[in-house]
Order: structure tokens, then C-alpha cells, then sequence
């Protein structure tokens, strides 16, 4: 293997690593809200805001985000670069699906 695939798998494995753990803190409402009705609130709308459904929708976010950079880390170590397009682009559209619907349900 070259030295720039090696490299390129350690930082696909990390950064599934770190959305997991961004998960299972949001899951367990810990931690910061990485959500932007939240970033962009103001103080007096953040005291009032219900921020579970936040929490909820940003772990499931980066739940699906993991799950992917996860599959797409094994693809690269497997070399199955031709499949990379067909298994990736879908859980990506999903992600991208989820998080749209799930803002129009919470607003």
C-alpha cells in the first residue's frame, strides 16, 4: 500500500471515530449541540429552547455519518474503488435526507 492511501485511511477511520463519539455524546444530550437552531439562537431563545429533538437529530446525523466514513474506510483498505460510488453516495443522500426532513418536523 502507498503511503498516501495509509494516510488516507487513518484520517477516513478517525473521522468516523469522532462522529461516533459526537453521537453518543448528542444521544445522551451531553456535551455541545452541534446544530445550527442552536448555534445561531440567541441566549434568550437557547434558555427557551427544547433541545432534545437537537440532540436527537444531530445524533442521528452523525450516527449515519460514521456509518459511512466507517464503509468507506473498509472499501479503501479492501481497494474496492469501484464500489466506493455505489455503496457511499446513497448513505450520503440519506444523511442529507434525514437531516432536511427532520428540521422541517422540529420547525
Amino acid at each position: 500500500m502507498d503511503k498516501e492511501l495509509i494516510i488516507a485511511i487513518v484520517i477516513v477511520f478517525v473521522l468516523a471515530f469522532a462522529c461516533a463519539v459526537i453521537s453518543i455524546f448528542s444521544f445522551k444530550e451531553k456535551g455541545f449541540l452541534f446544530n445550527n437552531a442552536y448555534i445561531y439562537a440567541s441566549k434568550s431563545e437557547i434558555e427557551r429552547m427544547d433541545k432534545r429533538p437537537y440532540y436527537r437529530q444531530s445524533a442521528i446525523v452523525f450516527l449515519l455519518l460514521s456509518v459511512m466514513l466507517t464503509i468507506l474506510g473498509i472499501l479503501i483498505v479492501l481497494q474496492l474503488d469501484k464500489v466506493i460510488p455505489i455503496v457511499v453516495i446513497p448513505f450520503a443522500i440519506i444523511t442529507l435526507l434525514y437531516a432536511i426532513i427532520s428540521y422541517i418536523k422540529i420547525g
